[in-house]
């Protein structure tokens, strides 16, 4: 039994809810592993990518290399409602004096892909619940970190979606090195409109403007 499920258990218990429980939601990938319908409204989206190339992707949740180990989107892209997307290619571009860029994780999560993370993982503490949603799924947050000139990812301590305190943002016990990282990632997206949250170091959401819930599911097609 893996440290993942061990951990997720204790919280299921928590909720007094029983391993079987969270082996009978994990289950749920048949039916969820078909591909869904592209829904073409796109309208207040920026494709982050398009807008600037030199931020680099690595999407989670198209992959299995996730906490939850399975493949959640059907194809990796990372999309932004249009003021946080400008935003975000702002940020970058402070970036660049650096010789820095930014590498991100996650971005726009429409709410049939938050329903699917939740099939996986129905644990408040980890997944927003879909008919609450997330930021992601306004388009507002990005999970994002820093690369060198050369892409390579600069230390944050840990790895994305780490739970324990150590990837909490007012946890102190770590490197110079890694806290300035923080910092300065934290700094960079906070001058352009993003906020952190305290047990994430990676996640921001673009706090000044709100969005509603989104439906819209990008296109794979090439």
């Amino acid at each position: 039994m893996n440290k993942l499920y061990l951990l997720i258990s204790a919280f299921l218990i928590s909720l007094g809810l029983s391993a079987q429980d969270f082996e009978m939601a994990e289950g749920m990938g048949s039916e969820d592993a078909r591909p869904l319908v592209s829904i073409p409204d796109a309208k207040g989206f920026e494709d982050v990518q398009a807008l600037d190339p030199t931020i680099l992707l690595d999407i989670r949740y198209a992959t299995e290399n996730n906490f939850t180990k399975s493949k959640i989107y059907d194809c990796p892209r990372c999309l932004l409602r249009t003021e946080a997307a400008e935003a975000l290619v702002k940020a970058n571009r402070m970036l660049k004096s650096k010789g820095l860029a930014f590498k991100v994780y996650d971005c726009y999560r429409p709410k049939p892909y938050q329903q699917r993370l939740w099939d996986k993982v129905p644990d408040p503490n980890y997944v927003a619940p879909p008919a609450k949603g997330s930021m992601h799924s306004r388009g507002a947050a990005v999970d994002i970190t820093l690369v060198d000139a050369h892409g390579k990812e600069l230390n944050m301590g840990t790895g994305y979606d780490f739970f324990g305190p150590e990837a909490h943002s007012d946890y102190m016990e770590l490197p110079v090195e890694v806290l300035k990282n923080r910092k300065l990632l934290r700094e960079t997206l906070e001058a352009v409109g993003f906020k952190g949250i305290r047990t994430e170091w990676w996640h921001f959401s673009y706090r000044l403007k709100t969005y509603s819930l989104a439906d819209y599911i990008w296109s794979c097609e090439k």
